[in-house]
């Protein structure tokens, strides 16, 4: 799992402050290990692929209904991923990652972009700076991404991974990033200009930073998983903020991943997010809570995990256009939803055959919100089959 880890997730300027702490971190510590001088590349691949069948409305997928409402029925590629890992040095390596961004009617769906293009001077387990695209400071649920999550929809709640960003939770910077002992440190400033953020002025750079302690089995590297299916006993929180413009969201998350002897592996995770004006127009705080059982036993080929995952998303008044209208003179009078809150449960019967390269599952999503009749559709329901491989 961890060479495809590093494939997948390997997920222009940096301030003065930053600058000068990296040159004490490098007056510190020794570089990880030696020069053999010979340059290598490593190339993989992901697939998400599933059936869906939605009704009233699609929750995480990319059908519609009709005109007439009811039903919808379909088959869709979620993502594609080409991963290349390559080492010039031990310490000066790149990393060059891409998306295909799915089935859909969108006009940036069915293409392939950039996912991640990074620069990477890992001088030591403590001192590594990253430039170009990647993923900046952010919450744990950004950090897994689809690949690397326990459940099969994280971000259709609206509080996992709600932080802006210009695609796949990356935008165009630079970063520090360090382990001491059971601490993680994440910091970085990123370009802003082209995030699909609510600041109006993105002229400013987003800042961004992370905190994180493992009391129990350490978390190495910079990104991080939703499980680890017993490969460690994992007990974290972390803390992490982004800034633009005067705008702020930040969020404080933890996860419990525990074996629990020969009778298989506990995994709890939870997250509170805050938004004040970074991510939507107007404030949002949620939070969510995700619990899951792999069971040890293997039946044929893997192991069973049922997963269930419940949130709670509060937006305030003004926080989204819903639709628009237009005078006789074509001018656009835009229409806001009132305050509202948005519920989403969603449960899972997974069947793990190796772990993030090979699993599949079943998943259920049911959503709710306080809004109006008028305003949303009642009640939508999601179900299908998901299918992930990665090398």
């Amino acid at each position: 799992m961890e060479g495809a880890r590093a494939r997948a997730r390997l997920k222009p300027r940096v301030t003065a402050a930053a600058a000068v702490g990296c040159t004490l971190v490098v007056a510190h510590f020794a570089p990880a290990s030696a020069d053999d001088g010979t340059p290598s590349v490593t190339v993989g691949g992901g697939i998400i692929t599933n059936y869906f069948h939605c009704e009233t409305a699609c929750i995480n997928s990319p059908g519609a209904p009709g005109a007439s409402g009811g039903s919808v029925d379909g088959f869709a590629v979620e993502s594609v991923r080409l991963y290349i890992n390559g080492s010039i040095t031990s310490q000066l390596k790149m990393t060059f990652n891409t998306e295909y961004t799915g089935t859909g009617s969108e006009p940036g769906d069915n293409k392939v972009a950039v996912l991640d293009a990074i620069a990477r001077f890992e001088y030591s387990s403590s001192l590594n700076l990253w430039g170009g695209r990647f993923l900046p400071p952010s919450d744990r649920a950004n950090f897994y991404g689809p690949y690397f999550a326990n459940d099969w929809a994280p971000y259709a709640d609206g509080v996992a991974g709600y932080y802006p960003n210009v695609f796949g939770g990356r935008d165009n910077g630079a970063g520090y990033w360090g382990d001491f002992g059971p601490l993680k440190v994440q910091a970085g400033a990123f370009d802003g200009e082209s995030l699909n953020s609510a600041v109006n002025d993105k002229h400013k750079l987003l800042e961004a930073a992370r905190l994180m302690w493992d009391f129990l089995d350490k978390e190495s590297g910079y990104y991080l998983n939703g499980t680890y299916y017993g490969d460690k006993d994992v007990v974290a929180l972390g803390l992490a903020a982004q800034s633009q413009n005067g705008h702020t969201g930040w969020n404080l998350d933890g996860l419990l991943d525990k074996r629990l002897g020969s009778a298989g592996v506990l995994t709890v995770e939870t997250d509170y997010q805050h938004d004040d004006g970074l991510a939507g127009p107007a404030v949002s705080h949620g939070w969510y809570a995700l619990a899951s059982y792999l069971f040890a036993r293997p039946v044929g080929w893997g192991k069973i995990q049922p997963l269930v995952k419940y949130s709670d998303k509060c937006y305030e008044s003004g926080y989204a256009v819903t639709s628009t209208s237009r005078t006789s003179g074509g001018t656009v009078i835009p229409t806001y939803l009132p305050g509202y809150v948005l519920k989403t449960t969603e449960v899972n019967l997974n069947y793990i055959i190796k772990e993030f390269n090979a699993r599949v599952g079943l998943y259920y999503l049911h959503q709710s919100s306080t809004l109006p009749a008028t305003l949303v559709e009642p009640a939508p329901k999601e179900f299908g089959l998901e299918i992930q491989l990665q090398m």
